[in-house]
C-alpha cells in the first residue's frame, strides 16, 4: 500500500494532504473483502460513469491476470475442452457491484416511487452489515447519494463519500469522505480518477498478491 500512495503523490503532488483519509479508504476496501461482503458504488453523471469504472477494474484483472485456482480449473475442466477454455479465460474477481447497472429497475422505481431513492431502494434489497458503500458527489450534495448513505447507516453498512473540497450535506451521513482539493466539477473528477485507481489496486495486491500480467 505504502509504495501505491507514494507513487500517487508523486504524481499528483495536490493530493499529499488526502493520503490519510485514502489511505483509510483502501483499509475499509479491503477489510470488506477480506471478510466476503461486498462493495456497491454509485455516483451522478460522470460520476456514475466512474462507478461504473470501479466495478470494472475490481470484477476482473485490473493490473494482474487474477488466474483461476488450481481447485476452481479442476471444477470446470471435468467438462472438457470448454471447460479448459473457461479455466484460461476467467479471472477472479473482487465483490463490486455499481448501482447504476439495473436501468429496468431504475426506471420503474423512479417513475412508481421516486427517482431520488433509486440507489436508496437497491441498497436496501441487495446490502448486508459489513458490505461497503462508495458514493461519489463532486459537490457532495447529491440528494440521491445522501438517502443511500442513510440506509447504510441504518443497516450496518459503512460508506466512503468520494467529494471535493467544499463539504456537503451527505458528509454527517459518511463514516468516511475523501474529499479532493478542488472545486469545480471536472477538477475534482480528474482527481477522483487517480485516487480510486490507486484504491483499486491496493484491493488487488491484498487480495492477490504480485502477480503481473
Amino acid at each position: 500500500m505504502d509504495e501505491i500512495l507514494a507513487s500517487l503523490a508523486a504524481r499528483y503532488p495536490v493530493l499529499e494532504p488526502v493520503l490519510p483519509s485514502i489511505r483509510q479508504a483502501a483499509e475499509m476496501i479491503c477489510g470488506t473483502f477480506d471478510a466476503g461482503h461486498t462493495l456497491f458504488v454509485c455516483g451522478n453523471g460522470g460520476s456514475g460513469a466512474d462507478s461504473e469504472h470501479i466495478a470494472g477494474e475490481l470484477l476482473k484483472g485490473f493490473m494482474q491476470k487474477r488466474h483461476v485456482t488450481a481447485e476452481q480449473r479442476g471444477a470446470l475442466c471435468r467438462f472438457g475442452a470448454d471447460g479448459e477454455a473457461l479455466a484460461g479465460a476467467l479471472q477472479q474477481g473482487l465483490r463490486c457491484i455499481s448501482l447504476l447497472s439495473h436501468p429496468g429497475f431504475a426506471s420503474a422505481f423512479s417513475n412508481d416511487v421516486d427517482q431520488k431513492m433509486v440507489y436508496a431502494q437497491q441498497l436496501f434489497a441487495l446490502g448486508r452489515p459489513g458490505d461497503l458503500l462508495i458514493g461519489i458527489s463532486t459537490s457532495g450534495n447529491a440528494e440521491n447519494i445522501r438517502q443511500a448513505m442513510m440506509v447504510a447507516s441504518a443497516f450496518g453498512i459503512r460508506s466512503i463519500l468520494l467529494s471535493g473540497a467544499r463539504a456537503g450535506r451527505c458528509v454527517p451521513y459518511a463514516d468516511l469522505t475523501v474529499a479532493v482539493p478542488e472545486t469545480e466539477t471536472y477538477r475534482i473528477q480528474e482527481l477522483h480518477l487517480p485516487v480510486y485507481h490507486a484504491l483499486c489496486r491496493i484491493a488487488e495486491k491484498h487480495a492477490f498478491g504480485e502477480e503481473g500480467k
